[in-house]
């Protein structure tokens, strides 16, 4: 079983209009709703994959609850741990000649509830796949995803982790299966700007020496590359496309990297569709779909 956790799940509002301006009323031209965050982005993903996975994580007051019916309702097994006070988030995106977003805060989580957490990784069996994706909120403690990892670290359990800087690197002493940060992220890691490709390789190197088995770096339009553990580099492009989102397309390069991975064990082919299912998100308005994501593999 895949499991997939959201600290801090959000109802994505979309407002799209010719434009934005300040000080006065704007009205939209159409509006959507998402339920977002990263984790759940990749649970999403994988449902179009045909692959089965557990969304966990936290949710608060009616917003909660709607999300929980909502992903439900799309065929997403969730179960996120309810908690007594505040709400889940609600983000605004707005869409206008630029694109600005306001989001919110998100309810305190306290120490009980992140020990009920704790309490359900401990179930995962050796062979499951456990995707860490994400900020941590500041009512957590900031070694969170150190401390699941220690906890889960000798049950042969498939790690991936997409976070940035520290939060990335105080996990490799636990040797997750795959981590991916694009290569800005990855330049940060190392105080230096990644120019060549060269460059990008050594860097992932070096954080196999830490301790990652595997390191994905998406390069958003220049496409990705891939440093496996076995020792196999490959680096490939993106399918031509109009770019018209940016939200979620890394998380839907993990679940494809996951999925192709897990279905036949072969590193190029689950960075073929990683790179398929993030470009299928990019080159539509929402998450991307299985047709759109059959149709890309074939260009890649």
């Amino acid at each position: 079983m895949i499991y997939t956790v959201t600290f801090n799940p959000a109802i994505d509002y979309v407002v799209r209009m010719d434009s934005f301006l300040l000080d006065t009323v704007n009205r939209t031209i159409a509006e959507e709703i998402y339920y977002g965050g990263k984790g759940i982005n990749v649970s999403a993903v994988l449902r179009e994959l045909g692959h089965d996975s557990m969304a966990l994580g936290f949710i608060a007051g009616f917003t909660g609850d709607e999300i929980a019916e909502g992903l439900n309702k799309q065929g997403i097994h969730t179960d996120f741990i309810r908690l007594d006070e505040g709400m889940s988030r609600i983000n605004v995106k707005i869409k206008a000649q630029q694109e600005t977003e306001i989001n919110g805060q998100g309810p305190h989580i306290s120490e009980a509830a992140v020990e009920q957490l704790f309490d359900k990784l401990d179930s995962l069996k050796a062979g499951d796949v456990l995707i860490l994706a994400g900020s941590i909120p500041t009512s957590m403690p900031e070694d969170s995803y150190e401390q699941i990892m220690a906890r889960l670290d000798g049950k042969n359990i498939q790690i991936v982790v997409d976070a940035t800087k520290s939060l990335l690197v105080n996990v490799l002493k636990y040797h997750p299966f795959l981590v991916k940060p694009n290569n800005h992220e990855l330049g940060e890691i190392f105080h230096t700007v990644l120019k060549t490709s060269d460059e990008i390789i050594e860097a992932a190197k070096k954080l196999q020496q830490m301790g990652a088995r595997n390191v994905l770096i998406s390069m958003a339009g220049d496409g990705a590359i891939l440093v496996a553990e076995n020792g196999e580099i490959h680096q490939i492009g993106v399918p031509k496309g109009k770019v018209q989102n940016s939200v979620g397309a890394g998380d839907s390069m993990v679940a494809g990297f996951t999925a192709g991975y897990m279905e036949k064990q072969d590193y190029l082919y689950a960075l073929k569709l990683g790179t398929a299912c993030g470009s299928a998100t990019a080159f539509s308005k929402g998450l991307a779909v299985k047709e759109d994501i059959e149709q890309l593999l074939k260009q890649i």
